[in-house]
């Protein structure tokens, strides 16, 4: 039968609402069996052991996908091919290790052969399967269980939300790990040095600010008309306004505080700007990941953040309307 638009959508918008039931089976189902998986991976790797992932077909790509976000986010993984396994591959495991073992049936051989091998290593076992009722599951020291109501493939033969949940179900895991163990953004820097997700969580302010004559500076004694002119010769929307004495910042004039002066009266431009300047801006550190300006214009919701260095002295500007360029929201 021919994909027409109309049934391509029906059918695609099927796929996604029964996967969306999978998941949403899955954490209605969550308990403490949940809680005690969480607990035991993060003691164990806590005192030095890690987390084995395995599975075969399917489940072995889930298995490799969540072992990468488990290593992204701090916990050491490793991924265990289940049939190079018996060949000596599970040489990488070590007394004091979890592992995972990725199965929707809970029933598939070559996974079922693993538990008593990796028992003898003193490895937890952990049964991830829809199928409580199962040799794995049965077998396993620990369940990490998921709901399937069904399958989205209409042979009810492809995994489809059985993978999907089984991926979430991982990632929930992983998440709640991340934040036991109080993992911060300059950390997932770390853990993420290559490619457009590592420059964006490298790059300091210094590199994104706006310095030099794209950068609107002044004492806070000149006059307002003169502050206005720095700011359109510099072309932001702000100018920081500095101690003469100390060239601490003192303040800022946005374009909004210059239309707030504009109705004091028809003297407004020749009055000092420091009259009109907000005080106590909200600043961020040259030295401070960029991320870091993200949060402050995210939780402020403003529009420039002033950039200043150890001493509180301001060296530059980061523009809201410079983020999107730089792939940052």
């Amino acid at each position: 039968m021919a994909v027409t638009p109309k049934s391509a959508l029906k059918r695609a918008r099927a796929c996604l609402t029964i996967e969306q039931e999978a998941i949403a089976a899955t954490s209605a189902s969550l308990d403490k069996q949940f809680v005690a998986v969480a607990q035991a991976v993060d003691a164990a790797t806590a005192e030095g052991g890690k987390l084995i992932c395995t599975g075969v077909g399917k489940s072995a790509h889930i298995a490799q996908k969540l072992a990468g976000t488990f290593n992204s986010t701090g916990v050491v993984t490793c991924f265990l091919d289940a049939t190079q396994a018996l060949h000596g591959d599970l040489g990488l495991c070590a007394p004091g290790d979890i592992a995972i073992l990725f199965s929707n049936s809970g029933q598939t051989e070559e996974v079922l052969r693993l538990i008593p091998l990796l028992k003898r290593f003193n490895v937890t076992v952990v049964a991830c399967t829809s199928n409580p009722g199962s040799e794995l599951a049965q077998e396993s020291d620990l369940q990490l269980l998921y709901e399937v109501p069904r399958e989205a493939c209409p042979l009810n033969l492809a995994p489809t939300a059985s993978t999907t949940a089984a991926l979430a179900l991982g990632d929930a895991l992983a998440m709640v790990l991340l934040k036991a163990r109080g993992v911060t953004r300059d950390d997932f820097a770390q853990y993420h040095p290559a490619g457009n997700l590592g420059r964006v969580l490298l790059l300091r302010v210094r590199d994104i600010m706006r310095a030099g004559d794209r950068f609107a500076v002044a004492p806070r004694t000149v006059s307002t008309q003169d502050a206005v002119l720095r700011m359109t010769q510099a072309r932001c929307g702000s100018i920081a306004l500095v101690s003469p004495k100390t060239g601490r910042l003192a303040g800022i004039l946005t374009d909004g505080d210059f239309r707030r002066a504009a109705l004091t009266g028809p003297d407004f431009l020749s009055a000092p700007v420091e009259k009109f300047m907000t005080k106590k801006p909200k600043t961020v550190r040259d030295d401070a990941l960029g991320v870091e300006a993200l949060r402050v214009f995210e939780i402020h919701q403003i529009n420039d953040l002033i950039v200043v260095d150890r001493g509180g002295c301001p060296v530059g500007l980061v523009d809201g309307q410079d983020l999107p360029k730089l792939k940052m929201v």
